[in-house]
Parts: structure tokens; sequence; C-alpha cells
């Protein structure tokens, strides 16, 4: 199924408990292979295809993000998708630690 919200087509959703990893994870190897920098605009899905593009959407304040698949987790019961530090920023979640979030899917990626 897909609708258009935004001027984007959305694919999936689902909505959950996000969480973030920061910089002691600087340089580490990601499942994809990419080396993990909190900096950029990435998260860590449980199943979703290396290169799917999500927008996930802050529910406490609705401030929103734009981030690409390219490591597996998170790995607590609960959590639906973990971002990196700056992702996690741009939706106001730092100082909580954790957020209620939408996850949109926005386009599939092709790996595994």
């Amino acid at each position: 199924m897909r609708w258009k919200v935004d001027g984007s087509y959305i694919l999936e959703s689902a909505v959950g408990t996000a969480s973030f990893y920061g910089y002691e994870f600087a340089g580490r190897k990601t499942a994809s292979g990419e080396m993990f920098n909190p900096e950029a605009l990435t998260a860590a899905h449980k199943y979703y295809p290396f290169g799917t593009t999500v927008r996930v959407i802050n529910l406490k304040n609705q401030q929103s993000v734009i981030v690409r698949i390219n490591d597996r987790g998170p790995f607590l019961k609960g959590r639906i998708i973990d971002l990196s530090r700056n992702a996690a920023e741009e939706i106001g979640m730092i100082a909580d630690g954790t957020a209620r979030v939408k996850i949109e899917v926005l386009e599939w990626g092709n790996s595994e």
C-alpha cells in the first residue's frame, strides 16, 4: 500500500520507541560494512534493507528527520529504531534518551 503525505509516498509506517547511539560507537563498522558516524543522518533497524530511507517523527513535538538505514538493531525489547546522535538531535530526543516515534518508509533499500 502506498499513500502520499507531504509530497512523499509512504510505503509502510510503524509506531514505537526510538533510542540513539552516539560518539562511543564512532568509527566502528556497522552491519552494512560502513563506519558509524554519529554526525550522519543514519539509523539501525532490525529488518529494513540497508539503504532504506525513512522519516522519523517524534510524536511528542512533531519534529522529523529523514535517515538512511545502515545498521541492525536496536536489540532492546520495545525499541523499533536506533538513530545516530545527529538524527536524535534533529528530533529533540537527546535529553529524554528515547522517544515515541512514527517511522515512515519513503524508499526501500536494495541490500539485506
